[in-house]
């Protein structure tokens, strides 16, 4: 209501098409029309391919609802568990199971342009030629008509035996017991049954002069597909069925009918066929930049609190500006996979944490971190279930990545998959020929858990189509996994701990008597050696610019620590405050000692610059023990950082 504050109206829609477009903000200004659309709607492109939650389906629904340009008619096709064990277990003798598959997609399509023909010809010509009341008969004679009972399955059942026995095609002319019964297989009796169907069908088009420039074309649009599949064969046999279908359907019809098939890109990408090559000028595959991101999620807040709200607004007042000094937008659609029902959830999350939670009329950090948490969860919980079929054995991977940090290298995750491969074997025996590392690499990367540093950049799936080379060795957790995981920092490395406990030092009570003279004493010489050590690892670091950014920002706190760790000992009064200073470059240089074995350990490629940080920590270990052992000053100093 027009009195609540603008966060109580704030709500970008629904996650899934089918709710948005009755309840939520599809139609009501929160679709953008991009490419997908517009291929779809100009009928450039016939497969509209994307992951779970990219807006295939919004586009099917946009397509579905919009009256404009497509005056010939629009029939969605959404097949159920029934309706698609109907197709599975469709053969015919003498063919194999593609081509069988896609004669009973090719009569299903046949159908729907039928009942399209018979009902547009009275309403939009005033007038049924004979080719159309030919096809109404065929109807009526197949139990096909509108009215003739419960559509998908029955529809389907009912073609499947008629495809296997026979049609009634008496209203095309022909009597099933001729030439058909000479037809040397099930398979091509079929063929023959359901050409002479298709022939009916094309002839009333051109009868009506229904050829895409008067009327609109038809469009066919199938969706849901994954609600049917497997990755068993005959699921494989379905789906290729229908591409060879709606391309036999498409040139045999011309411009009077246009396809929409929309796919996941899993599925798609696990098809393998002989006309696959033929397929790739029809193929569009739904990507989404951040500023896209950006732009449908402005257009969704203007839908629900009002057209006048503008971006500032949006990202400056009612979210805050800044995350831990990250931009808004930055930290909100960089830790989202990059498509749509990702950031509408994590989005809407942060209005609920602040609104419906607290009944603040502001976003604040802490809202946006609480819902990162549990956006989090919620996306490593879903890449499992998004992924079940194909790679059931993911969610056992997880652990691999568990508490420690988001960068790891190709050596590290050799040793993590070495010590769960035997376990991962015999769970998962079936796919045990995937289940090595290469393999499991792969397999992260192709699902956007894992990304790979080319050059500076990390790249996930979808930013580039190379997959994993095997000179590559260094990756990265997506952020969307990392709070879930317990991934939060780059590099797995051992925290630096204060060694100074002393509450006179934390509190800033020492008196004039603890500062001592102004004179430095060997151990503020110590002390001053030990800082210089500090610069030149960070100098070192700096210069190292093929390490990782957040890996060299992760070693440069550790040693940060250490500076304000000794900047609180005052000048000539470490003594008075109880520190010896010997003891404390000690467990300095061990902790060097400790964090050069660490990077080493991780595997970072040499050509990265970390082989010159390990050895500049190392050096500075060495030099801060000769130190202590009373060798000050004989190895020279620290300079050049």
């Amino acid at each position: 209501m027009a009195d609540q504050p603008a966060l109580a109206r704030l709500h970008f829609g629904r996650e899934d098409a089918e709710r948005d477009v009755t309840d939520g903000l599809l139609m009501r200004g929160g679709f953008l029309p991009n490419a997908a659309y517009r291929a779809a709607l100009d009928g450039r492109k016939m497969l509209i391919i994307g992951r779970k939650g990219s807006g295939k389906s919004a586009v099917c629904m946009r397509l579905m609802a919009d009256d404009a340009g497509h005056g010939g008619g629009r029939v969605l096709i959404t097949p159920d568990e029934a309706a698609g064990e109907e197709i599975r277990r469709f053969e015919l003798q003498g063919l194999p199971g593609d081509s069988a598959k896609a004669l009973i997609w090719r009569y299903v399509f046949a159908v729907h342009a039928a009942r399209h023909l018979v009902g547009h010809a009275k309403e939009a010509h005033g007038k049924r030629p004979d080719s159309v009341k030919a096809l109404a008969r065929f109807l009526k004679q197949n139990g096909e008509g509108p009215d003739d009972g419960g559509w998908l399955v029955e529809r389907l059942a009912q073609a499947a035996r008629g495809l296997q026995g026979s049609l009634s095609l008496e209203a095309f002319g022909i009597k099933a017991s001729v030439d058909l019964a000479q037809s040397p297989s099930e398979g091509a009796r079929a063929a023959r049954q359901l050409e002479i169907v298709e022939r009916g069908v094309a002839r009333a088009f051109a009868d009506l002069g229904c050829d895409g420039v008067v009327h609109g074309p038809l469009l066919l649009m199938v969706d849901q597909l994954e609600q049917v599949w497997s990755a068993e064969p005959d699921a494989n046999s379905m789906v290729i069925g229908l591409l060879l279908a709606a391309k036999h359907t498409a040139g045999l019809y011309g411009r009077s009918v246009r396809f929409a098939l929309f796919l996941r890109a899993d599925i798609y990408d696990s098809l393998s066929f002989a006309e696959g090559d033929k397929f790739h000028g029809d193929e569009l595959r739904i990507a989404w930049t951040e500023q896209a991101l950006r732009d449908l999620a402005l257009a969704r807040a203007r839908a629900s609190v009002g057209p006048g709200l503008t971006e500032e607004q949006l990202w400056k007042e009612l979210f805050p500006p800044t995350v831990g000094g990250e931009e808004i937008t930055a930290h909100l659609f960089g830790r989202c996979l990059p498509r749509p029902r990702d950031a509408i959830q994590f989005l809407n999350a942060c209005v609920e944490k602040a609104w419906l939670e607290q009944g603040r009329d502001r976003i604040t950090e802490a809202d946006v971190a609480q819902a990162g948490r549990q956006f989090s969860q919620w996306k490593l919980q879903d890449l499992t279930s998004e992924y079940l079929i194909a790679h059931p054995f993911l969610r056992n991977l997880f652990p691999l990545f568990q508490n420690t940090g988001y960068v790891v290298t190709r050596a590290q995750l050799t040793g993590r998959f070495e010590a769960a491969a035997s376990t991962l074997h015999h769970d998962f025996p079936a796919y045990a020929n995937v289940l090595t590392l290469p393999g499991v690499i792969d397999v992260l990367y192709g699902v956007g858990f894992l990304g790979v540093r080319r050059g500076n950049d990390v790249v996930y799936a979808g930013d580039d189509g190379l997959p994993v080379q095997p000179h590559e060795t260094e990756f990265q957790v997506h952020p969307c996994f990392r709070v879930a995981l317990g991934a939060t920092r780059a590099f797995d490395l051992r925290c630096y701990q204060p060694q100074l406990v002393d509450t006179r030092i934390t509190s800033g009570t020492l008196g004039a008597a603890a500062l001592g003279n102004s004179s430095l004493n060997r151990d503020d010489r110590l002390l001053m050696q030990l800082t210089r050590s500090c610069h030149s690892i960070i100098a070192q670091v700096g210069r190292a610019v093929g390490v990782t950014r957040d890996v060299r920002d992760e070693i440069t706190v550790q040693v940060d620590r250490i500076l304000h760790d000794v900047g609180c000992i005052p000048p000539g009064a470490a003594a008075s405050v109880g520190v010896d200073v010997d003891e404390y470059l000690l467990a300095t240089a061990h902790y060097f000692t400790t964090l050069a074995a660490q990077l080493r350990a991780g595997g970072m490629a040499e050509t990265t610059g970390i082989g010159d940080v390990v050895g500049r920590v190392e050096e500075e270990a060495r030099r801060l023990r000769r130190s202590v052992d009373g060798a000050y000053g004989s190895s020279g100093s620290s300079a050049g950082y």
